[in-house]
């Protein structure tokens, strides 16, 4: 009996919360169908400039970027920051943590909105092993990748996080992931500071990037499931790097504590031809917060002509 109600008052709080966090973060583009699917896809900038797609890592959502690269990049280009499946507004399809499945989304976004010519992919954490798959699957749609402390290859280690495999459980998963809005805001808000570790977290982080949005019981059930799943993915998606014939700059914080820099970045340098690697001695896990002009830079720089890069 005490069970039942407890679990009952976790479903009810769940809710609450899950409506209040909306309410303080509504969706802020449009809402794109893509094989039955909805897509949040949030536009700057003018339709018809070169297009620049940003794809957001783990326990994110779009509002990533809006308030740190996009504000660089919309009065020359046309900047999408896409909601991954499961995460922000975009729907969760069957496989939704399948690679493949999300980078077929989004590229699958990109016709809905009538982008017809290749565009600059940038992937942070996550979002970079997306925004490589989308290179490899669909690679009509992409003339350059700019990578910000990606996720690139199998780490071969467990470094899954305990809640993250509760979340993922396919029996306990969704009534786990009711408890999530109990104490998942204030430990994120606590574990803000390891992300950016050396550099200090900006002010309102939280807040501008909308992280509450991500203990809502079927979004924190989704970034389990991508994490528990991604690394026999990783395993298949790297053996395919050499394919990659598209030029790809890299950002990689030597101080990452989320990531081995060597292991993703360096791995990745040896595997995919047309690599720059861009260096950050002092850097983090988040280098378009503290490097965003050069970041933007470099996106600038690969949607020139070819003969300008």
């Amino acid at each position: 009996m005490l069970t039942g109600v407890t679990g009952l008052g976790a479903c009810v709080h769940s809710a609450v919360y899950s409506a209040r966090a909306e309410a303080r973060h509504p969706p802020k583009g449009e809402q794109v169908e893509v094989n039955g699917h909805a897509v949040h896809l949030v536009e700057r900038g003018e339709a018809g400039a070169p297009a620049v797609l940003m794809i957001h890592g783990a326990s994110a959502n779009a509002s990533e970027f809006a308030w740190t690269l996009a504000p660089r990049l919309e009065d020359r280009f046309h900047v999408l920051m896409a909601d991954r499946p499961g995460h922000g507004y975009s729907d969760r399809p069957k496989d939704g943590h399948l690679l493949e499945v999300q980078a077929r989304q989004l590229a699958g976004a990109l016709d809905e909105v009538g982008v017809d010519e290749p565009v600059i992919l940038v992937g942070h954490s996550f979002g970079g092993a997306i925004a490589l798959r989308l290179a490899l699957d669909h690679p009509g749609k992409v003339d350059g990748l700019v990578l910000l402390a990606p996720v690139t290859n199998d780490w071969g280690g467990d470094g899954i996080a305990w809640y993250n495999r509760w979340a993922a459980h396919p029996l306990l998963g969704p009534l786990f992931t009711q408890l999530a809005p109990i104490a998942g805001p204030g430990q994120a808000r606590s574990g803000v500071a390891s992300t950016f570790h050396p550099a200090a977290a900006p002010e309102r982080y939280y807040e501008n990037s909308a992280i509450g949005l991500l203990f809502r019981p079927p979004t924190f059930r989704a970034n389990g499931t991508d994490i528990m799943h991604v690394r026999p993915q990783l395993i298949e998606q790297q053996a395919r790097y050499g394919a990659l014939d598209v030029p790809i700059i890299v950002f990689s914080g030597a101080k990452d504590t989320v990531i081995n820099p060597m292991l993703h970045v360096g791995q990745l340098k040896t595997q995919a031809p047309n690599v720059e690697l861009v260096k950050l001695p002092d850097g983090g896990h988040m280098p378009h917060h503290a490097h965003g002009e050069a970041i933007a830079e470099a996106i600038a720089r690969l949607a020139s002509a070819p003969d300008e890069r």
